[in-house]
C-alpha cells in the first residue's frame, strides 16, 4: 500500500526546505518507498477531518492502511523501523541511531528554533534587545557541543542513518541565518546531506508545489 503524506498547499517558507514534510519525503526518498501528498490549505488544517489525524492541527501526517501518524519524528522513526536503509542491523549502533534522532529532536532544535522564531517575530518587540543574548547563547552552546562531537567525522555515528536525515532536517531549517557558518564541520556535514539524491527529490517535490501556485517564483 502506498501511503499518503499532508504538506501545505501554500507554504509559508516560500518553497525553501523549512516545512516538516521534507524530513518525511527525504526518508521516504531513502528507503525507496512511493507516496501520495495530500495538499492542505490553513483552513483544512484546522478542520475536525485534519485534526482527526493530527490533533494540533499541524503538518505532516501519514497514512498507510489503518496507521495514522503525525509529527515527523514519529514518522521517520516508523519508516526507518519497519523498512531497511536508516537504521543498523547492529543492536548498538541501531539503539545509537535512534538516541541521535530523539538529540534532534529535544535538544538540538528548541534552542534553534526559538532563536530563528524571535529573529524574525520579535525584532520589534520590547523584549528582544534583552532576551536575544540569551537565545543567541544557547544556541551556539548547542552547535559548539554537536560540532565537538562531530568532528571530522562525515557522518554522526558510522555510516548515515536517520539519526543523521533528523540531525540534518534540523540543522537545515537554520541555515538561512547564517549560524551555521560559525561551525565550518557543521555546515559541511549539512552539505553532504543535501547532495543526498534523497534529498535533493525531496527538496524539489516540495519546491514544485509552491511553484505551481507562483510560476513566477
Amino acid at each position: 500500500m502506498i501511503p499518503t503524506i499532508t504538506a501545505f498547499e501554500d507554504s509559508p517558507d516560500r518553497g525553501r526546505g523549512l516545512a516538516r514534510d521534507l524530513r518525511v519525503r527525504w526518508a521516504l526518498g531513502e528507503v525507496g518507498q512511493p507516496y501520495n501528498v495530500r495538499l492542505l490549505s490553513f483552513k483544512a488544517m484546522k478542520e475536525p477531518a485534519h485534526l482527526a489525524l493530527q490533533p494540533f492541527g499541524q503538518i505532516p501526517t501519514y497514512e498507510e492502511g489503518d496507521l495514522a501518524l503525525f509529527e515527523s519524528g514519529s514518522i521517520v522513526f516508523h519508516l526507518a523501523q519497519s523498512r531497511a536503509g536508516l537504521l543498523p542491523d547492529e543492536p548498538n549502533a541501531r539503539a545509537r541511531a535512534i538516541t541521535w534522532m530523539f538529540a534532534a529532536l529535544s535538544t538540538v532544535e528548541p534552542p534553534l528554533v526559538e532563536r530563528s522564531m524571535a529573529l524574525i517575530f520579535e525584532r520589534d518587540k520590547p523584549w528582544y534587545e534583552q532576551r536575544q543574548p540569551m537565545l543567541e547563547d544557547r544556541a551556539r552552546k548547542t552547535l559548539g557541543a554537536l560540532s565537538n562531537r562531530l568532528g571530522d567525522a562525515e557522518w554522526i555515528d558510522g555510516a548515515f542513518s536517520a539519526g543523521d536525515l533528523m540531525l540534518i532536517g534540523v540543522l537545515f531549517r537554520s541555515k538561512p541565518t547564517g549560524i551555521l557558518d560559525e561551525y565550518p564541520n557543521i555546515a559541511a556535514y549539512v552539505a553532504r546531506g543535501e547532495v543526498r539524491p534523497a534529498f535533493q527529490r525531496a527538496f524539489a517535490d516540495q519546491l514544485a508545489v509552491f511553484t505551481s501556485k507562483h510560476p513566477a517564483g
